[in-house]
């Protein structure tokens, strides 16, 4: 009888609250993995608070309860590291990989998550031996509260999705309390710092937290929108200008300094449905 390889169990580190509790929970025993998988955008590109929280507390953390912890780049086939950033400013590119909001406020098509998250994490998973007969199973942390973003993704031949925090039938708020209990400070919300899918009072908190980065964020705004004036559609009219908010106008103009706003729910916002990113 031939042995079989142990199967591969894998957790989709996002670097946020539910990726953090599962790294706790993975800690303790109460989960069955012990290697998590961080798929880097670009140190250029990932929410810095993020960053700073990977190296100081979840790496040692991990490294102190024998958990695995790698963080992945998106590499091309010359070798060299892309990240999410560079593609945005690459001259002469007609694309935009990121889903910025149309006239409507409705968002764009993306190529971010799959490229620079799914991919990436899929990749490592087929180089530790994971094929369409032996899959690998990959945990992604979306709680009860976000239970409408479980399912979404077509899942990838050689994996297996699970949500680990939907058969523990935990929230958000749990996973919170899950980290605090561990001896832990709550991570924030992960991201890129310029995504689109952030809800207006996440812009606000960066405009107010972090002015560097909103600025960025309509430097960069304003640069896909200075490429978009130079195309046209199929029937020769230019295209309309995109947004990083669903309010069909300049960032700055979106979120005024120094007015406070409403919080507002709207389905597109903070809701990638991956899994991958916010997590």
């Amino acid at each position: 009888m031939t042995d079989r390889p142990p199967e591969l169990r894998s957790i989709s580190y996002g670097g946020g609250v539910q990726s953090t509790a599962l790294l706790v929970l993975a800690a303790q025993g109460r989960i069955d993995f012990r290697l998590f998988l961080m798929a880097n955008v670009g140190d250029d590109s990932e929410n810095p608070a993020t960053l700073r929280y990977l190296d100081e507390y979840a790496r040692p953390f991990a490294a102190e309860h024998g958990i695995e912890l790698v963080v992945l780049d998106r590499v091309k086939r010359d070798g060299s590291v892309e990240t999410l950033m560079q593609r945005l400013e690459r001259p002469g590119s007609r694309s935009i990989p990121i889903p910025v909001r149309m006239a409507n406020g409705a968002p764009g098509n993306r190529s971010c998550t799959p490229d620079f998250k799914i991919k990436v994490i899929g990749k490592e998973l087929k180089r530790r031996g994971a094929t369409p007969a032996a899959p690998a199973t990959i945990g992604i942390g979306i709680s009860v509260d976000e239970i409408h973003r479980a399912g979404n993704r077509r899942t990838e031949p050689h994996e297996i999705v699970t949500y680990p925090l939907l058969d523990l039938g935990l929230r958000r708020t749990d996973c919170a309390r899950i980290i605090r209990e561990a001896g832990l400070p709550v991570p924030p919300k992960s991201s890129c710092w310029f995504c689109p899918m952030k809800r207006p009072e996440d812009w606000q908190s960066l405009r107010r937290e972090e002015p560097e980065l909103f600025a960025k964020s309509a430097q960069l705004e304003a640069l896909l929108n200075e490429r978009r004036a130079t195309l046209t559609d199929r029937n020769g009219n230019a295209k309309d200008p995109v947004y990083l908010t669903r309010f069909n106008r300049p960032l700055r103009e979106a979120i005024p300094d120094g007015v406070d706003l409403l919080p507002m729910f709207d389905e597109a916002d903070g809701a990638c449905d991956s899994g991958y990113c916010f997590t």
